[in-house]
């Protein structure tokens, strides 16, 4: 421990800690912008300025290393001024329109401004780049970048893709994709990473909320809506309530409150996908091991961020993965054939809407291999946060709502459903049941323990063998079934080099594209880093609301959900049918590196100019 002066009180903090850290253990706030705990400590908007004895300028309390005896002062006028100028100057670059922006009352460089007391600018001039690019995902606004830099490192240093860095430099500096390409025409996996750490509304997902709306409101169109595990794990947050606050009862009331015919549950996918996938594993082995030859490991497929990412970096690799559709896409499909034969209605005329914590979910849907029968199996989707400013716009009272169910028939789910929203759910889940399937026998709690993969950065592995094996499954008698569970992009890239490499000893492999899951899709409320809970305190509560989602429920296991057994019972046939390859299988697109090169993004200027001669 060090001991230093902040503010005239004497402080101790860790040796190698920053002035802005030593201050926070203190208690004292130091205003920011750039910085991201944890992940991100560049020092370029210089707002954490302060004032060190001896120093001949203010120091950047983000990278400055506090030293034993240093004394500082945060907040003195020299400071205060200096902190007002930079802010000034920023602004000089940038759109007021803040009433129209989505960030509006949650952009952190308009709050920065409320707590310097800014009440007004003083620089005009010209203003930087101005680009609008808009993917199927995320839209990206020039106009509205600090170049704080937080998404080039949640990009590249934490998801190991490095789509977007600084073009250009000085006044012309600009975040993009090289050569000012779109990001649908690079190696984007559309995560969305970048849109929970942007401090202002420069990278937001791509609106989905006005198809929404213009299906709810028109009479000839039944809208049918579906929501993924994390949401209800994470909604609450976006009402004021704490993080962990499970919301499924007043999740499913919400939406009826917002006029959607039908409420079904994502979750009820999740146990069909497990009954499908498990199954295609059951078949790969056995093939494995007879000598046909098989293609293994098999990975996961529900994340589609991975998946556009292993098109675009791993493409030789794609019949690793399993052919199964995510959750939401099989669902949607259900919907339009199943469903819709049930209530006599033609599949034309229904819509089906999909609330994910994912961004990469709206490129997905977008995919001519998602569709059935000349028909989307999903015709929008929208984030977490898109349903809470949807809720918010209806006046609703969400805090003060009262419980409900999902609907039948497509609304019932067990235990095994809740845990694919945290990284490593979707290999329990399956586990779960391919175990009992073979051996007649539950897998025993504590069966499965995952510990840290030498050589592999971010994976954990373990092993489940089978023994004792029902007549049927004879042929996995005292197989061990090496496992692997990889969550982040950057974690997935390891694993794939060694598949890549044929060095690969595992059979299934779980890989998830955000870091620690759906819980931290980009498509879920934003955590503050500045804030007084972590962001990794704010996941985890997330991720033990899930774990209490699955332990509260009577059935925890993916083959005894009554209304899967009688799906297969009435429409389906058994896993892995004709059928059923039909409506929840696909295929996959080797991209490579880029995709075919798509017109430049849209000035700004040149569009509004067009707009005005349309007029």
């Amino acid at each position: 421990m060090i001991e230093l002066t902040i503010n005239g009180k004497r402080v101790s903090a860790p040796e190698g800690s920053t002035i802005l850290e030593a201050a926070k253990l203190s208690g004292i706030t130091i205003p920011t912008l750039c910085h991201l705990h944890g992940v991100h400590t560049h020092g370029s908007c210089r707002i954490c300025v302060v004032e060190v004895e001896g120093a001949k300028n203010l120091l950047a309390s983000c990278i400055v290393k506090a030293q034993e005896g240093m004394v500082v002062r945060t907040n003195t006028e020299k400071v205060r001024a200096a902190r007002k100028v930079l802010y000034d100057l920023m602004l000089s670059n940038h759109p007021k329109e803040c009433t129209a922006c989505s960030r509006n009352l949650s952009c952190e460089l308009q709050e920065l401004g409320n707590t310097l007391g800014i009440l007004e600018t003083h620089f005009h001039g010209e203003a930087g780049p101005a680009r609008l690019d808009i993917s199927p995902s995320i839209t990206r606004d020039t106009r509205k970048c600090i170049l704080c830099r937080r998404c080039v490192t949640i990009c590249t240093n934490v998801q190991g893709v490095g789509a977007i860095s600084g073009q250009s430099r000085g006044f012309n500096t600009v975040i993009s994709p090289p050569l000012g390409m779109p990001l649908e025409s690079v190696h984007c996996a559309m995560c969305g990473q970048c849109t929970l750490v942007c401090p202002t509304g420069a990278l937001t997902e791509t609106d989905g909320m006005d198809m929404v709306w213009n299906a709810l409101h028109d009479p000839n169109t039944r809208v049918a809506v579906q929501v993924a595990p994390a949401v209800r794990a994470a909604l609450g947050e976006e009402f004021s309530l704490p993080a962990g606050t499970l919301v499924t009862g007043k999740l499913a009331t919400a939406l009826r409150d917002l006029g959607f015919d039908d409420v079904f549950d994502t979750n009820f996918a999740a146990d069909l996908t497990i009954m499908e996938e498990g199954t295609e594993l059951l078949h790969r082995l056995r093939d494995a091991v007879t000598g046909k030859g098989a293609s293994l490991p098999m990975i996961t497929s529900c994340s589609p961020g991975w998946i556009k990412h292993i098109e675009h970096a791993f493409p030789e690799e794609l019949s690793h993965l399993s052919t199964c559709k995510s959750p939401h896409t099989m669902l949607g499909a259900l919907i339009k054939s199943y469903y819709t034969d049930k209530i006599g209605l033609p599949p034309e005329k229904m819509f089906v809407v999909s609330v994910m914590p994912c961004t990469a979910k709206k490129f997905e849907i977008d995919r001519p291999e998602m569709q059935n029968r000349d028909n989307p199996n999903v015709d929008a989707v929208i984030t977490t946060r898109e349903l809470a400013r949807m809720i918010r716009t209806m006046g609703i009272d969400f805090k003060n709502l009262p419980d409900s169910s999902f609907d039948a028939p497509l609304g019932f789910s067990t235990g095994a459903a809740d845990i694919f929203g945290v990284t490593g759910g979707v290999m329990e889940a399956a586990l779960r049941t391919v175990y009992e399937l073979v051996t007649g026998r539950e897998l025993a709690p504590n069966a499965l323990k995952l510990s840290p993969a030498e050589g592999l950065e971010g994976v954990s592995h373990g092993i489940v063998k089978f023994a004792d094996c029902l007549p049927d499954f004879s042929y996995l008698e005292g197989v061990e079934a090496k496992v692997a569970v990889a969550s982040g992009l950057k974690s997935a890239d390891s694993i794939m080099k060694q598949i890549a490499a044929g060095e690969s000893p595992y059979h299934f492999v779980e890989i998830m594209g955000c870091p620690e899951g759906c819980i931290n899709g980009g498509g879920q409320p934003r955590v503050k880093s500045t804030g007084e809970t972590d962001i990794s305190e704010v996941l985890k509560l997330r991720r033990e609301a899930l774990g209490r989602e699955d332990e509260g429920k009577e059935k925890r296991k993916s083959h005894e959900n009554p209304d899967i057994i009688a799906l297969y019972s009435e429409y389906l046939g058994e896993p892995a049918s004709k059928l059923s390859h039909e409506l929840l299988h696909t295929s996959y697109t080797k991209r490579g590196l880029y995709n075919e090169y798509l017109p430049p993004v849209l000035d700004i200027a040149v569009m509004c100019a067009e707009k005005d001669a349309e007029s």
